[in-house]
Order: structure tokens, then sequence, then C-alpha cells
């Protein structure tokens, strides 16, 4: 992958996304896309750089039990899936950086595992349209500066931030999101001595380390033209999103627990940040929040950057405690 065309892809953003933003030149890469089928503006997508399947996706991971890893480094974040009847499994954000997408089957569910790196938002999805098992891919476009996905069954393209179809057949369905969080190596394998995680894929990466040094203190984010989020919040602050209403890293890592509107945040120190030093495992610790419900259930949540919650939750509901 060519992470240096991410990273100056701005000037295309800004000076070719026009151009781009065109379904004729598109269906030449997507011959079996119906873009006469969508739910957003074509002028809002712009090539991230690489081509489609540039990033490539992970299909049927290998896995090693947690008691057997030794690569991964106590404070390197995991996006943990825990489901009853099944082992719990651990996918290494140094792994989801260069894939950005893992496609398993756990507990004889299929899943999609999903990391876009420029918009921090990890999640989980059940990876069944209308009960029929589909397999995602990394289309190489963006929008809002968030991955676009497709579907390898009926090329469809979806929003990663949100589930959603926006091109093609499935344009307007919606992925059902699954309760995962992301945490600290460490805090997965002493929990889950049985676990599993997901082994190195075998491809000509450097895995363990972080091709957006200090992007989550950068002054603007990458190929985003939005808004900025109100409130005066930074546009690359942490942000828990629950639904359509988000809390503030900031304000849950002061209080150590929130409790409101029957959702319960905790914070606790230990993750290292996968997007600031250049070794992932030498990021600054930020933490971990665990989101659930008064009953203790985890509730499927989200932890983008702030300008990404803005973006796509442009009516979303801003909890700052006030």
């Amino acid at each position: 992958m060519d992470v240096f065309r991410y990273l100056v892809a701005p000037v295309l953003a800004v000076f070719g996304a026009t151009a781009l933003a065109d379904p004729a030149h598109w269906a030449r890469e997507w011959p079996q896309t119906d873009f006469t089928r969508t739910t957003i503006d074509f002028a809002e997508v712009i090539s991230g750089g690489p081509p489609k399947d540039g990033i490539p996706a992970i299909r049927e991971p290998a896995l090693l039990a947690a008691a057997d890893e030794t690569r991964l480094h106590n404070r390197e974040p995991v996006l943990t899936y825990e489901r009853d009847g099944a082992a719990a499994r651990a996918y290494p954000i140094r792994y989801l950086m260069w894939h950005e997408i893992v496609n398993d089957i756990v507990g004889g569910v299929p899943v999609a595992v999903t990391y876009c790196p420029l918009c921090n938002s990890a999640m989980v999805f059940d990876a069944r349209v209308d009960g029929v098992r589909h397999t995602f891919g990394v289309s190489g476009k963006l929008r809002h500066s968030d991955m676009i996905m497709y579907d390898v069954e009926t090329q469809s393209w979806w929003q990663q931030a949100i589930g959603e179809g926006v091109v093609g057949a499935h344009a307007g369905a919606r992925l059902v999101q699954l309760p995962a969080w992301m945490e600290a190596w460490a805090d997965f394998r002493d929990r889950n001595p049985d676990g599993l995680v997901m082994d190195e894929p075998d491809w000509q990466r450097a895995y363990g380390s972080n091709p957006y040094v200090g992007y989550d203190t950068a002054a603007r984010p990458f190929l985003y033209q939005g808004e900025d989020p109100p409130h005066g919040i930074n546009p690359l602050a942490r942000v828990v999103r629950v639904g359509n209403r988000a809390w503030t890293f900031a304000r849950v890592r002061e209080a150590g627990e929130i409790r409101e509107g029957g959702v319960v945040l905790t914070w606790t120190a230990g993750q290292a940040s996968a997007l600031d030093n250049r070794t992932i495992a030498q990021g600054r610790d930020v933490g971990t929040v665990r989101v659930r419900d008064d009953q203790g259930r985890d509730i499927a949540h989200d932890i983008p950057f702030a300008f990404a919650f803005h973006a796509f939750y442009p009516d979303g509901v801003w909890m700052l405690g006030q």
C-alpha cells in the first residue's frame, strides 16, 4: 500500500474531487455496481489514493491462542469482540491499520471487523444482508475522510462510519453493529486466557508501525473539507458515540465514570494511541472506555474523531454534561 498517497491527497481533495465524482469514470473499475441507486451526493466522494483492493481486506484470518501470542505489547490496542458461546476474539490494530477490514466467522455468525485510521472508527458488523453472508473489501474511495467499503456479492458501496449502503443494490440498507470495543492487549489477554487473537497476515507490511505519525494531534484531519464540530471541540478529539449521541473522551476520562440516559461509560488507563508514535506500542496513553447499559451489558458504540461524528451525525446530540 502506498500510504504516502493518503498523506498528500488533500491536493486531490481540493482540486480533483469534482472530476473524480463521476459514475461514468468509476464504472470502468466498477462495472457491476448500479450507480443509478445512491443515497449520497457523489461530489462528496474522492479517491484516497490506493485503488480498489489496494488496501487488501483479510478473509478467513488465521488465529492464535491468546497465551501463544508473543508479538503484541501490553499497551497495544486491539478491537475486541466477545460473543456468548464462542471464544473471545482480539483483532490487533497493528494489522487493521494496514488492512482495514477482516472478514471472519464467530460463533457461526459472519462478521466484518472494520477500522478506518483517518476517522479512528473501529466497529464490528454482522456481515449478513437480508440473511445472506456478504464479504467486504476496501474500495479506495473516501467520503468525509471515512472509508467506503464494498461487498463482493453485489459490488455495492457501504459507508463504514455508519454501516450503511450508499451506492448500488444495497443503497439504503444497514448493517447491524455488534458490541465491540478497543482496549489494551494486556486487558484482553488477562480477561480471556482462553481467547483467540488474529495472527499476523501473510503480507509484506510494516506491522506494528503507524504510517500516520502524530495524526491524532494534527491541526486538521486528512482529506476532510467539512464543518468543524460545534462547541469548540477539536476536530481530532476522540468522542464516544452511542447511536446519535456523543460524549467527549476527555469528559469520560476526567470523570472516570459517567451514567447518563441509560448508558454507563467508564475509563481506565493503559491503552496506547495507534495514531501517535511511529511505533504503535509507544503511543501515548489514551486509555480505554467501556460502554454498557444499566444492567452491565455491552452496548454497540464507536470511538471516532469528533469531526467524523459531526459529518455523519450532523443533528447528533453532544452530551456535554452542562
